[in-house]
């Protein structure tokens, strides 16, 4: 019997028995390679294809590449490192993070809170006011929009002069201060006081001066947008219903611009996450008194260029960043242009 099932199969060439079914019920198709090869083959082919544009891509790509992706991917790696800049660095994990949220009472204590306050009364004030400036200079005539437009932009643009020059002046502990001058003339006071030197009075102040250099990049980019919105839409709101000007703001002037709101929430973010500085340039001090003006970046400064603990800087700079891709993320999402709009 087994004799006769063989000359059977024998007899049957190899080539006539139907392709093996997969589990599926398809037939198995012979691949050449990998997935992920085809892929990047095809990726290499549309480059190709489209390498005049990426030829007038290069110098910002080049660019971007080298001063921002390497420097952060760099920051990243040494977060999880033990390095002091002059030996190799030591590989340790987590313990720079962990260390951030239960040995560092500086931080805790107050670089946290400075931040928050300051960041939340400058990137929201500030905020508020482009838009509430920028909306009012574009109530004006157009003969009167550029000279107010020149006046709210300006100190933006003054920066560190402006500091040096007007408010360092504006707040000097001597009796030949601006402000102790008037005081003491009126009666106010009765002796000079260290307005730069005090820790009641050092955040305040800071607060004060970024508000008035807030007016930069998306103020403009605010007042621009206002320019934009279609003075039909207002015409209808009115038949619909719309009564005053604070109801126009909010359903039709807002909803109008929402790209260059994006675009000036975004540059408030960097610009108050970078203000760091200027606690630094009022007092010329790295370190502010009892740490009352020591804000993210200036903790970072601390450790990175005093005391030489990068791999802690770097850790630092990490959790900033994420902080503000995360305040980013939520901007995007409150002012992403819907379905319909």
């Amino acid at each position: 019997m087994r004799n006769k099932i063989n000359k059977a199969v024998g007899t049957t060439s190899v080539s006539s028995f139907p392709p093996l079914a997969s589990n599926s019920g398809q037939t198995h198709v012979p691949i050449d390679g990998p997935r992920f090869v085809k892929r990047f083959k095809r990726f290499l082919r549309e480059c190709w294809n489209a390498r005049l544009s990426y030829l007038f891509l290069a110098p910002f790509l080049i660019a971007f590449s080298c001063f921002i992706l390497i420097p952060v991917f760099m920051a990243v790696m040494l977060s999880f490192t033990s390095f002091n800049g002059f030996e190799f660095p030591t590989f340790i994990g987590f313990t720079n993070f962990i260390n951030l949220l239960t040995q560092d009472m500086i931080f805790i204590k107050y670089t946290l809170p400075n931040t928050f306050k300051f960041a939340i009364i400058t990137g929201l004030g500030g905020y508020l006011l482009s838009f509430v400036f920028a909306w009012l200079i574009h109530q004006l005539p157009r003969s009167l929009r550029d000279y107010f437009t020149l006046a709210f932009y300006a100190p933006s643009m003054a920066g560190g002069v402006a500091l040096s020059v007007i408010w360092i002046a504006t707040f000097s502990g001597d009796q030949v201060g601006y402000l102790n001058n008037i005081l003491l003339n009126y009666g106010i006071i009765e002796s000079p006081q260290l307005w730069l030197q005090d820790p009641k009075y050092l955040m305040n102040i800071m607060i004060i001066v970024t508000l008035w250099t807030s007016m930069g990049v998306g103020f403009l980019a605010m007042l621009g947008g206002l320019q934009t919105v279609n003075t039909e839409l207002y015409e209808a709101g009115r038949i619909d219903g719309i009564k005053n000007a604070l109801q126009e703001v909010f359903y039709i002037t807002i909803p109008s611009m929402k790209p260059q709101m994006l675009f000036s929430a975004v540059m408030t973010i960097v610009g108050t996450l970078k203000a760091g500085a200027i606690s630094t340039q009022l007092t010329g001090l790295a370190i502010t008194p009892k740490y009352s003006g020591h804000l993210m970046t200036n903790h970072i400064d601390d450790y990175a260029f005093i005391r030489y603990e990068w791999g802690y800087a770097s850790a630092l700079s990490v959790a900033l960043l994420v902080f503000s891709y995360l305040v980013m993320r939520f901007c995007y999402r409150l002012f992403a242009t819907k379905e319909g709009e």
